[in-house]
């Protein structure tokens, strides 16, 4: 048995060659965002020059999931996290009517209420349900960071250095990188956010330059 987690790889490539095998001729792109991004950058750095893709942008990538996972229970994040745990809880213990998950993860249903934050649901569940040996363990092999020397698509990756649900260290320096990688870091952006104007008359620059990149690398 097996669930989504951010460092499960195999759907997306399984996708792509999908996508690829009906129209053999057409240029693929792909964004990711926040832990899609991450999902993202990994198969990126796995496959090497086997991508499929022509390029590639992620955004308000969680680079390293564990530096995440704790930030999340700091500060304003704290209550992101918990109408995500909600949903996540929820969805867990909807599993329990159709599978015998106390088997699975050795978790009794009236306990997964007492998940509160993502260290805890990941080490519950998270991990025990795809074969890792902790959240720890999911996390350091999960995290995208690891990977980004071996990319070898063309890849734009955007981050603000305000994203409250991550710190300095989530982001990669130029070295940290293949000479395939672009970063652009900007001060401000939020988590995926990168918003500009006024209240009444906004600018989504995000979206601006998404598609502005992959028109770049279409000429």
């Amino acid at each position: 048995a097996r669930s989504y987690h951010s460092g499960e790889t195999r759907d997306a490539k399984e996708f792509l060659a999908s996508v690829y095998a009906r129209y053999p001729q057409a240029k693929l792109f792909a964004v990711g965002y926040s832990l899609g991004a991450n999902m993202l950058l990994k198969l990126l750095g796995e496959e090497k020059e086997n991508t499929l893709l022509s390029a590639a942008i992620a955004v308000s990538a969680p680079m390293l999931l564990d530096v995440s996972a704790s930030q999340m229970n700091r500060g304003l994040s704290r209550f992101y996290q918990r109408l995500l745990l909600k949903d996540l809880n929820a969805s867990l213990e909807k599993k329990y009517e159709t599978h015998d998950m106390q088997k699975h993860i050795g978790l009794k249903k009236e306990d997964v209420k007492k998940l509160k934050n993502f260290w805890h649901f990941d080490e519950a569940y998270t991990a025990k349900i795809n074969g890792f040996a902790s959240a720890q363990d999911y996390y350091e092999k999960s995290s995208s960071k690891q990977y980004l020397k071996t990319i070898q698509t063309p890849t734009l990756i955007i981050h603000a250095k305000d994203d409250p649900f991550m710190t300095p260290e989530v982001i990669p320096k130029k070295e940290e990188v293949s000479r395939k990688v672009e970063l652009e870091i900007l001060e401000n952006g939020g988590h995926v956010g990168f918003v500009s104007g006024s209240f009444f008359k906004p600018h989504y620059w995000l979206d601006t330059r998404i598609v502005d990149y992959f028109l770049e690398k279409n000429s």
